[in-house]
């Protein structure tokens, strides 16, 4: 790209922000229209790639205390949130799946089991993606099978789809089980918390079942268009493992078993309350002591995907400003002037509301906020309480569009193959039927048992 090119990619980043900042002045705060253009400004930037994504990812620190936004300490403390260090231990772990060729050798049973055609390996990630990430973390869940699916060919089309499938697999699955991604908790603490009655689980696993199902085939359908011609070739003996491969296979197994045994099932079992960050880095750590000895800090610290960590930073500070500005709040209470409005009506647009403005903050920080805010909506209009909580929650999961939305879709851009403006089209589209499907089953199903 020449400078030329890249200072009207700028010009235009910053022009969008302009206007962004003009339209939101008549609805917003002085300091809530600024957080917006500036998050307008980074996104740009980050489609149009004017600018390194890591650069851009740092901007908040530079722009919203110079704004007013948030101070300095405010903004720079994001980028050492706890995920960022779980996201490092569990990446550390696929480097050294990588380095040993464990992934080749995981890759070559997993097309022993699935069908070996394109769309079938498509379809047989976003499931295997999704089931794990029911009872994993779904950034851990990513992490383990990016590499796997990275090896399986070396046409970037290809590794796209199959990257793009492992993380909308996981944050599709993640809404199948209670523990399954953190709003899902919030939800549950919130009910508990206003005296609600909590949903069992067997019942939310029945009722977001369907919805899962119809998600899985709707990416995999998408995904595969256009992929008759191409084709997976792979070498399908089962070589015995080597004595490295095996270090990192009982480093995973040990891995998955205390990420099992440490999450909790409200209310049967609390967990042993470890931080699962720590487990993850603990894992990482562990590969560069002996008797594993698989990592060298010299060789392998270039394979760490930094300018992601700061990405996640760029999100978890873009969350606080929502949150200290009073821009969440002020979003979620647009919906009480809506609240008269059909039912099937009011939950398309707090489908598609809570959808869109998860792409720019954090599931968990949206979700928090807006929950209790429901609740009134509730009380005071005799809506459905759970229904339109439950909704929200599962909508806040369902952000495909852009990295910052949710950590698969930042760890499936760790692999290089996929463009935000790739992302943000596919993603698009999948929060449109991700909507229709969930009010759809909202309205028709869950109605009938809330």
């Amino acid at each position: 790209m020449s400078k030329t090119e890249q200072t009207k990619k700028i010009l235009m980043a910053l022009l969008l922000g302009v206007i962004a900042f003009g339209i939101m002045i008549i609805f917003f705060t002085f300091p809530q229209s600024l957080m917006v253009a500036t998050i307008v400004l980074m996104v740009t930037l980050w489609t149009n790639e004017g600018l390194p994504m890591a650069v851009v990812s740092l901007l908040p620190i530079v722009l919203f205390p110079a704004l007013g936004v948030l101070s300095t300490k405010e903004t720079s403390i994001n980028y050492a949130n706890p995920i960022i260090y779980l996201f490092l231990g569990g990446f550390m772990i696929a480097i050294a799946v990588e380095k040993t060729g464990l992934h080749k050798v995981i890759a070559n049973r997993m097309l022993n089991l699935f069908p070996s055609s394109v769309r079938g390996i498509i379809f047989a990630l976003i499931i295997t993606s999704g089931l794990l990430s029911s009872v994993l973390s779904n950034t851990t869940t990513t992490l383990l099978l990016l590499p796997i699916a990275l090896f399986l060919t070396e046409d970037v089309r290809l590794k796209m789809r199959l990257a793009l499938g492992i993380a909308y697999g996981a944050n599709i699955g993640g809404i199948l089980t209670p523990i399954g991604t953190p709003p899902n908790l919030v939800l549950l603490g919130i009910m508990e918390e206003m005296g609600m009655e909590a949903i069992p689980f067997a019942q939310w696993m029945y009722m977001v079942a369907p919805l899962v199902f119809v998600m899985f085939i709707a990416v995999g359908f998408v995904l595969s268009l256009g992929v008759k011609n191409l084709h997976i070739e792979t070498d399908l003996s089962n070589k015995p493992l080597e004595k490295d491969q095996k270090k990192v296979l009982y480093v995973i197994f040990g891995l998955i078993t205390m990420l099992i045994v440490n999450a909790p099932i409200k209310p049967y079992y609390n967990g042993l309350g470890l931080s699962e960050p720590g487990i993850l880095l603990a894992a990482g750590l562990l590969l560069f002591a002996p008797p594993f000895s698989i990592l060298e800090w010299m060789k392998d610290k270039e394979n760490i995907p930094f300018r992601i960590m700061f990405l996640f930073g760029a999100g978890f500070a873009i969350a606080a400003a929502f949150t200290k500005t009073g821009m969440a709040a002020e979003v979620a209470s647009y919906l009480v002037t809506f609240s008269t409005l059909p039912i099937l009506l009011f939950l398309l647009l707090l489908a598609a509301m809570v959808t869109f403005t998860t792409e720019i903050t954090s599931n968990t920080a949206l979700i928090s906020i807006m929950l209790p805010v429901l609740y009134q909506v509730a009380e005071q209009t005799g809506l459905n309480a759970t229904l339109i909580m439950l909704v929200a929650t599962i909508c806040a999961s369902y952000a495909f569009m852009l990295p910052i939305a949710t950590p698969p879709n930042a760890i499936a851009m760790s692999s290089g193959v996929i463009t935000i403006k790739r992302m943000a089209t596919y993603g698009f589209v999948f929060n449109i039927l991700g909507i229709l499907f969930i009010v759809a089953i909202a309205n028709f199903f869950w109605k009938q048992l809330l």
